[in-house]
């Protein structure tokens, strides 16, 4: 079996890649400035709305932080452009999705421990802001990214504000 190999297959087209017989893969597609624009601009909203979440959970300690959310974030948006732009059915599109929301879930499971000394589970809100922080990307990625900026500022609201609500509660509960 003949090893893949780049070549220039002519002066004004792009690298292709020659897997041997008759399939030849062009990998720098020719696109118009618009294409260029919309495929460079996803993964930078992707980025910083996995940064809002990700600032969030750095701020309070946590391990999973602003990197780990952003590429998160980011690696999703790359897993559905991919598919998108080389023109992935819908049905095809539903199957990408459903992988990455199950490979980040192992991902978030690895943040959450049972401590056995007390009756307490922790990293469970970090575990969800992983996968939460996958759903953006996936959004991003699909062209949605007004539905990911929405989410990811009312998961910031979530994570940020409503704590403080909550220990208002809870300083009420004690005599």
């Amino acid at each position: 079996m003949a090893e893949p190999e780049f070549h220039r297959t002519n002066a004004s087209s792009a690298f292709s890649l020659h897997a041997g017989g008759d399939m030849e893969l062009d990998l720098l597609a020719r696109a118009d400035l618009s294409d260029i624009a919309d495929i460079s601009i996803k993964p930078l909203i992707s980025a910083v709305l996995g940064g809002i979440v990700g600032a969030e959970r750095e701020a309070v300690g946590k391990a999973a932080g602003l990197r780990t959310h952003m590429m998160v974030s980011l690696g999703a948006t790359l897993f559905v452009l991919g598919p998108v732009e080389a023109g992935t059915s819908a049905g095809d599109m539903t199957r990408v999705i459903q992988g990455i929301a199950t490979g980040i879930g192992f991902v978030g499971a690895g943040t959450i421990l049972k401590r056995k000394d007390q009756d307490q589970i922790d990293g469970l809100t970090t575990a969800a802001t992983i996968w939460f922080t996958g759903a953006i990307g996936i959004a991003v990625g699909l062209g949605r990214a007004w539905l990911a900026v929405i989410c990811a500022v009312t998961a910031w609201v979530i994570l940020a504000i409503i704590p403080r609500i909550e220990s208002r509660f809870r300083s009420d509960d004690k005599p």
